[in-house]
Order: structure tokens, then sequence, then C-alpha cells
């Protein structure tokens, strides 16, 4: 048996229009204040399935073996040959670095601030088969 509903009449029509007028408040709840804390289970076709592999992340843009490189050379005052990109070679110990240069200790010439970018190469003096 089908149950019908009955018309509105034009009373109770004029009283739902004050509910209208309500402001609706919607509190942000994040995914965890949502369940409530509790432990549901999947849904039946989502515990069947496998679950997905995860994606690998990018890779770490800092090592920091440069500033460990650097320091280890600072605190025993190697003697280091520094080639610049024109060829030329530099020899003195690491004094101190930043993000863009080092500053090289000479005896008997300045001391001198080298960009890092202007580097080809530095090896430890004695190294490579030179002294």
């Amino acid at each position: 048996m089908k149950e019908t509903l009955d018309p509105v009449p034009a009373e109770q029509a004029a009283d739902q229009e004050g509910f209208a007028n309500r402001k609706l408040i919607r509190p942000s709840l994040n995914r965890n204040d949502h369940n409530h804390g509790h432990n549901h289970m999947p849904p039946a076709e989502r515990r069947d399935r496998a679950p997905a592999p995860a994606k690998k992340g990018a890779p770490v843009e800092q090592t920091n073996a440069e500033n460990f490189y650097y320091q280890k050379q600072m605190q025993t005052k190697t003697p280091m040959v520094v080639v610049l990109r024109d060829g030329e070679e530099v020899h003195g110990y690491i004094e101190w670095y930043d993000k863009s240069c080092i500053k090289l200790n000479r005896t008997g010439a300045p001391n001198l601030m080298i960009y890092k970018p202007a580097i080809k190469y530095m090896f430890k003096e004695g190294e490579n088969g030179r002294k």
C-alpha cells in the first residue's frame, strides 16, 4: 500500500519561510575528527585490494657532504690545491666557507676569497702524484 503525502496548507508554508533565513554553520572537521577516533573496517571491495606501492620521494637536495669535507679540511688545516676554471692553481688552506665562496689562506701571498662557481676542482696538496 502506497502512502501519499498531503499537500501543505498555506499557513505552514509561511512558518517554514522563517527557517529559510537561518544561517547554516558547518564546522571544519579534519579527517581524524570526522571518524571520532574509531577504527572502522574499510568497505569489502577495499579490503580485497593489495595496497598500492608507495611512490619514491624526490632525492634530498642537500646531503651536507660538501660541508663535511670543508669542515674536516678546516679543522686539520690541510694544504689544498684549488684549480680555477681558467687552469690557474692556488695553494693554501681553507679558513672558512659559506654558500657561495671559500676563503683560502696562503703563506707568503695574500689570502683569497674564491667564488665556488670559479672553482674547477680541488684536491689535497700531495695527492694525485703532486707535491
